[in-house]
């Protein structure tokens, strides 16, 4: 495809950043960026359970920022603790069932600071079911 102004005065070929040079004949390697997650320890999580359709309960984390915090990797260690699925659900952590203690424990365990601890529409039990 060829660019709007090709061929008239005012036509500027893309060049590369760091070089000068045109993107076709630059040599520089590809900029890679690494995110940098946020301390464990400067993160407040809040915890709590909810009772879904069809009497399912799950467990939500919330209070975390995806711009700081690899949810991924987070979400695939909770799941792996609980021996249950989850899901990323907006700027929450969802897990299947009644896991509101296992998840404090292993939150803390990895040095989240917790808030929290409630069962929404269902008796708190924390039995980890």
């Amino acid at each position: 495809m060829t660019r709007l102004f090709a061929g008239t005065p005012f036509d500027k070929p893309p060049t590369c950043g760091t070089c000068g040079q045109l993107e076709g004949t630059c040599t520089c390697p590809p900029a890679v960026t690494v995110p940098t997650w946020a301390e464990p320890r400067t993160q407040t999580v809040k915890l709590f359970e909810e009772k879904r359709k069809g009497n399912r309960f799950v467990t939500i984390v919330r209070g975390l920022s995806p711009e700081t915090t690899d949810f991924a990797a987070l979400l695939t260690t909770l799941k792996n603790t609980c021996g249950a699925g989850g899901s990323i659900e907006e700027h929450d952590l969802v897990i299947q069932g009644q896991q509101l203690v296992r998840l404090t424990d292993t939150l803390r365990q990895s040095g989240y600071r917790i808030a929290g601890g409630k069962a929404k529409g269902g008796p708190t039990s924390g039995t980890g079911r």
